[in-house]
């Protein structure tokens, strides 16, 4: 690849667009992850309601089944995708906002409901942006685009998980989360200015909304192989995915105030964020996908020993810098990797069903096996919890050999790029 045509596949417009949509998608996600834990937290709630909390994210597992309804139907503003992402964006911003102006002492089960219409509008979202994103970027750019989204998705945690941290030392719940929900007009600035891409395909009936994409790919991969990349979509985040599933609560029960927490989270994470997300994204380009997927994913398993090590050692201020950049980094590109990989799995005349398909099956465990996470902890407490999540992170790895082997793909850089 010349290197005329290497920066031409990371320095141009979709890659800015990738890092709005990242943004936009990430922020409603680590709203649920890490700021309502830490709110529940700080209200006197138990460990165990926490941890049943995050089946309000069950929307995400299950998309799927309303993703035909995104795909087949346009609204009368905007296009077929960014009408939908309009009308998802300006209901985060609404929903998040009046998060707790409900009374959490006396009604946790209406909390528990309007979090859940939350999830709902951010999996809705998520189908409109996933579907424009493949639809925007090359086959040689899936895996650069797609680690700038999930790197953008990542910095967007810092709002809730830094920023709203830092205001509710100040401030009233209510107005943290009314600020939090501003952020959302990122990306309805986005979605005001990009334009609408090209859909190579554009279902007329349910049937061909939902039945050709499972036809199709179980007949491109074969049933085995199919249900094998199925597996693999679940397995390979499990154990991240649970280790990070109450890491606010984590930190608080370590004896960190929410100001530690906002403002070593806000240092910690910034550099690794910047240089892992390009080094990550620009060696995607350069090893292909598969080499990826064995190298970040060995980099994830060792971020959830370092949670690990600091439950081992205590409220360790430089530790918890430590552990929260490598966890950036190394979860971080791990995501990017399978993101990638899922983008790699779908057919571009079935992008939005498919995707969400795809996406939702890798959701299931932070839904799923997440809500047991809390009674896992006051069994067996934090330092063990991470040990198990070590080892639930080992059976996707192994399933690499079948689905993603390490010399079983090329780098996608001499794929022409279109512009």
């Amino acid at each position: 690849m010349t290197q005329s045509a290497f920066l031409q596949a990371i320095l141009n417009r979709r890659t800015l667009i990738c890092i709005f949509t990242g943004f936009a998608s990430g922020l409603p996600l680590f709203i649920l992850l890490q700021l309502v834990p830490a709110w529940l937290r700080k209200e006197g709630v138990g460990l165990a309601e926490i941890g049943l909390f995050t089946l309000i994210q069950l929307p995400y597992s299950w998309k799927f089944l309303w993703a035909p309804v995104v795909d087949r139907f346009q609204l009368p503003l905007l296009g077929l995708r960014r009408g939908w992402m309009l009308l998802f964006q300006v209901a985060l911003l609404i929903s998040i906002a009046a998060l707790p102006m409900v009374d959490i002492s006396n009604n946790l089960m209406a909390v528990a409901w309007l979090a859940t219409a939350v999830a709902f509008f951010s999996a809705s979202q998520d189908i409109v942006l996933d579907a424009y994103r493949r639809e925007l970027l090359p086959d040689a750019e899936l895996g650069f685009g797609n680690s700038v989204h999930i790197n953008a998705y990542r910095v967007a945690g810092l709002i809730p998980g830094s920023l709203s941290l830092i205001l509710a030392e100040h401030f009233d719940w209510q107005f943290v989360f009314m600020v939090t929900a501003l952020f959302m007009l990122v990306g309805i600035a986005m979605t005001l200015v990009i334009r609408e891409p090209e859909h190579p395909h554009k279902p007329h009936t349910f049937r061909a909304a939902v039945v050709d994409p499972i036809t199709e790919f179980f007949s491109r991969r074969g049933y085995k192989q199919a249900l094998l990349i199925l597996l693999f979509i679940v397995l390979y985040k499990l154990g991240d995915n649970m280790a990070t599933a109450l890491s606010t609560p984590f930190y608080i029960d370590l004896g960190f105030s929410l100001l530690d927490i906002g403002l070593i989270a806000k240092n910690a994470a910034l550099w690794p964020w910047i240089i892992g997300g390009m080094a990550g994204g620009i060696l995607m380009i350069k090893i292909g996908i598969n080499r990826a997927l064995w190298l970040f994913g060995f980099a994830q398993v060792v971020s959830i020993l370092g949670f690990a090590l600091l439950a081992h050692v205590g409220a360790n201020k430089l530790l918890l810098g430590l552990v929260l950049a490598f966890e950036y980094l190394g979860a971080g590109l791990g995501t990017a990797a399978s993101v990638a990989f899922i983008a790699r799995s779908t057919d571009l005349r079935y992008t939005a069903f498919q995707f969400a398909l795809f996406t939702a099956v890798a959701a299931l465990p932070r839904t799923l096996a997440n809500a047991f996470t809390g009674m896992i902890i006051e069994s067996v407490g934090w330092e063990y919890f991470f040990y198990i999540c070590t080892l639930l992170a080992i059976p996707g790895m192994l399933l690499l050999v079948k689905v993603a082997p390490w010399n079983g793909d090329q780098p996608a850089t001499e794929q022409p790029v279109r512009d």
